[in-house]
């Protein structure tokens, strides 16, 4: 990519004949015809191509890929503006667009009145004094993860990521939905099946119908299948054996989806809510998890004080809801990890009608990109942006830092509603760990990020476990 004469503020140039608004610009680009290496950097490297043009081209970059023009916008201001303050003309856009044959119009795809509902009939599951009320539930569940730690043969490599994954499903079940979803092992292959699938039919646009059966295809349809059968059994299960108080989020789109006119529409708004749960309830929080254990074991010092503050603060015994605010150390490694790794690494919109952001025009149907992994990293918003540094999270060094600076779970009214019961998991996981446990990398495996839905560690994470001490 050819080099701007400013890093932030863009060059303005032509608009290829569209029409703009009076005294906008067109963010600056690579050239189209640097469209085939751009589409192979887009398959194999999208974190580095986005993080590459941000540096290359500022905080608007115009990216041509195909027949789709993207908009990359990298600062705070523009975030804002598209998540929060005109966030009703920019729609879920690329990637989240073709994970509905997944998906389908779950929480995470809808749009309009449908999201509104769907969104006030979970919203009171979330509500701080329930979650606080799960606290023991999701001590138990870290308790049981650091029991079959410790139960590791010395020298035996476990994977990390694998571990975690069973964790937050444990949670998810017991917390939100009531149900046991120990017997559901396979969820996470089979989402693992149906995020391939969605970069997949980005990269392709969506132009390679399902039946064409190749392998991915092939096990993203026997993927589905076996979602389906899991929500039709957590469904059967509960309508069987209801629960006395119904606050949880299965009973309450039961409930809400049983009222539709057409009991076909029910099923289907029923499966898609439920199979958008299973994956948003468990995936953002296990990939942050992964990436957190990374870190900690490339920095022992970090390791240290994550063991003396929850020694010191909990002792022996188990967290309680209370200890949130003693362990606030543990809770800042958390933020700087969901900085270097957020778990939502991209937010893709698509602009409904053309608009101005920052001065930039933004043409009607245009994709618009906001890169929380990259502006995570942004040098002009935060000091030496590759360290992890939990100490920047120190609320004595935040220094006046805009709020959409920092994204990890996004902004504006699609901020995600599982926020606080994904932290308060994160937190007790990693002090009950530290507390016990050190947790080292297997030497010569190489950790890769790899950017789906969520940002995963790539292939797991295989560690040897020992005792603290």
């Amino acid at each position: 990519m050819a080099q701007s004469t400013s890093r932030t503020g863009g060059r303005s140039g032509g608009s290829g004949g569209r029409p703009r608004a009076e005294g906008t610009r067109v963010p600056p680009g690579p050239p189209r015809s640097a469209m085939p290496r751009l589409f192979l950097r887009l398959a194999k490297d999208r974190l580095g191509l986005l993080g590459e043009a941000a540096a290359t081209y500022g905080d608007a970059v115009r990216i041509a890929v195909g027949p789709r023009t993207m908009y990359l916008f990298n600062h705070p201001d523009y975030a804002k503006h598209v998540l929060a303050d005109n966030s009703a003309n920019y729609h879920k856009g690329i990637g989240l667009a073709q994970a509905k044959r997944a998906l389908g119009d779950g929480l995470l795809t809808s749009e309009g009145e449908l999201w509104r509902k769907q969104r006030k009939t979970i919203q009171p599951v979330f509500q701080n004094k329930r979650i606080a009320g799960q606290a023991g539930v999701i001590a138990e569940e870290a308790a049981g993860l650091v029991a079959r730690l410790r139960a590791t043969p010395a020298g035996e490599t476990i994977d990390l990521v694998r571990e975690v994954t069973g964790l937050t499903l444990g949670v998810l079940g017991r917390t939100l939905l009531d149900a046991d979803l120990g017997g559901h092992s396979s969820i996470g292959h089979s989402f693992e099946a149906v995020q391939d699938q969605a970069m997949f039919e980005m990269l392709t646009l969506s132009m390679i119908p399902m039946w064409v059966p190749l392998p991915k295809q092939l096990r993203f349809r026997r993927a589905r299948k076996d979602l389906e059968n899991v929500v039709s059994r957590l469904v059967a299960e509960r309508r069987a054996r209801p629960v006395p108080d119904g606050d949880d989020v299965l009973t309450r789109l039961i409930d809400s989806t049983v009222k539709e006119a057409d009991p076909a529409v029910g099923r289907l708004r029923l499966r898609d809510e439920l199979v958008t749960l299973l994956l948003a309830g468990h995936e953002t929080t296990a990939s942050t998890l992964g990436w957190a254990f990374y870190l900690i074991d490339k920095h022992p010092e970090v390791a240290e004080r994550l063991g003396e503050e929850a020694r010191r603060v909990l002792g022996d015994r188990l967290p309680t809801y209370e200890d949130l605010h003693g362990l606030r150390y543990t809770t800042m490694v958390v933020e700087e990890v969901m900085r270097l790794y957020p778990p939502v690494w991209i937010l893709t919109r698509q602009a409904q009608a053309a608009d101005v952001v920052g001065g930039y025009a933004v043409p009607a149907k245009s994709d618009v990109l906001i890169c929380p992994y990259v502006l995570h990293r942004n040098p002009d918003l935060w000091d030496d942006p590759e360290r992890f540094d939990p100490e920047r999270f120190d609320p004595n060094r935040q220094n006046g830092r805009s709020t959409y600076a920092y994204l990890p779970f996004g902004a504006g009214p699609r901020f995600c509603v599982g926020n606080h019961l994904g932290m308060m998991e994160a937190v007790f996981v990693l002090a009950m760990v530290a507390r016990e446990l050190r947790l080292t990398r297997v030497p010569g495996h190489e950790v890769v990020p790899e950017p789906m839905l969520s940002l995963r560690v790539k292939g797991g994470l295989p560690m040897t476990v020992r005792p603290v001490g």
